[in-house]
């Protein structure tokens, strides 16, 4: 560890007066999750795309406000599991969970209670941290739909309090992110005050890749891909060359992967080189190589490689 960082502990350890804690966001798939903890945290460090179960481990992001080190948990989404993965990543959502401070439910106002929701809701019965509801994408709904929709919830469960919210413009994160601060626990941060994310880089560049692959594929391509960074190297010249590898299932997916003349894994690299380099404020050299690899999803090292229990 860098002077710098054995320094930043000693302040985030010794400051009096500081609250820290642990929120696990949970709910259905899609409701928007990683969009609110990229919001929260002021940074993108979960993966966003318009196809759902995106999120498959339990990421980690870390918002300041005020005296408050929030530790947001973004969680798979909970949804009923057909495949091994499946089961792995609701089992993930579920730990998150229990492991938290305080549980947020969030829920997609235009879909209300249906499906997934409704089981959650069950679920989080058997939970005894505090947990709050909020009702995201506000601005799509009627206001008498969204009180009866807060007044449906708060009957089958007792939520600590109940926000409004949209996660995409930010109307009403204040409100929680101060309820928050004022809530957690006192105590010393967890870690340094500029972290925003626990993520190795290695792990947060493969994520990157997988959400352009999603992007740019998410009709093609089902949800049979997996990116693992191989190799990671620090150059003199300030700049990093990165080599990941993107595993499918079957050769007809390699080759959707690889588009004609291999236009679409140049889009898919260009856009994800883009994003590392911002993200890592230095030049990055991006290599993408596509893997026939049969039947990745039921390989225990997949899993552990992106950090999910194998189930058996």
């Amino acid at each position: 560890m860098s002077e710098d960082n054995r320094n930043q502990d000693a302040v985030s350890s010794d400051a009096a007066g500081t609250r820290s804690g642990f929120v696990a966001l949970i709910g259905p798939t899609n409701a928007g999750k990683s969009t609110l903890v990229n919001r929260f945290v002021g940074a993108k460090v979960s993966i966003v795309s318009h196809k759902v179960q995106t999120t498959r481990a339990v990421m980690r992001g870390i918002a300041m406000h005020q005296r408050t080190q929030i530790v947001f948990m973004d969680t798979p989404g909970i949804f009923k599991p057909r495949r091994r993965l499946d089961r792995a990543m609701v089992t993930s959502a579920w730990g998150g969970a229990k492991d938290a401070d305080l549980i947020m439910l969030l829920i997609d106002s235009e879909r209300g209670l249906k499906g997934d929701a409704e089981a959650i809701i069950e679920g989080l019965k058997e939970v005894r941290q505090p947990k709050i509801l909020v009702l995201n994408k506000i601005d799509r709904v009627r206001r008498d739909d969204l009180l009866a929709l807060a007044a449906a919830a708060n009957e089958k469960i007792m939520f600590e309090r109940t926000f409004m919210i949209s996660a995409e413009n930010g109307s009403g994160c204040e409100d929680v992110m101060d309820y928050l601060s004022e809530t957690l626990p006192e105590g010393p941060w967890y870690y340094p005050e500029d972290q925003i994310s626990d993520l190795p880089l290695r792990q947060l560049a493969a994520e990157i890749t997988r959400e352009k692959l999603f992007l740019r594929l998410h009709q093609e391509l089902p949800y049979s891909s997996h990116v693992e960074t191989e190799k990671w190297e620090e150059r003199k010249d300030g700049s990093v060359r990165i080599e990941q590898v993107i595993y499918v299932e079957r050769d007809s997916q390699k080759k959707i992967a690889l588009g004609k003349g291999g236009e679409t894994i140049k889009a898919i690299s260009s856009a994800a080189r883009r994003e590392m380099s911002e993200i890592l404020e230095q030049p990055v050299h991006l290599f993408l190589f596509v893997k026939v690899r049969e039947n990745w999803g039921d390989d225990p090292e997949r899993f552990r490689e992106m950090g999910l229990d194998f189930p058996h």
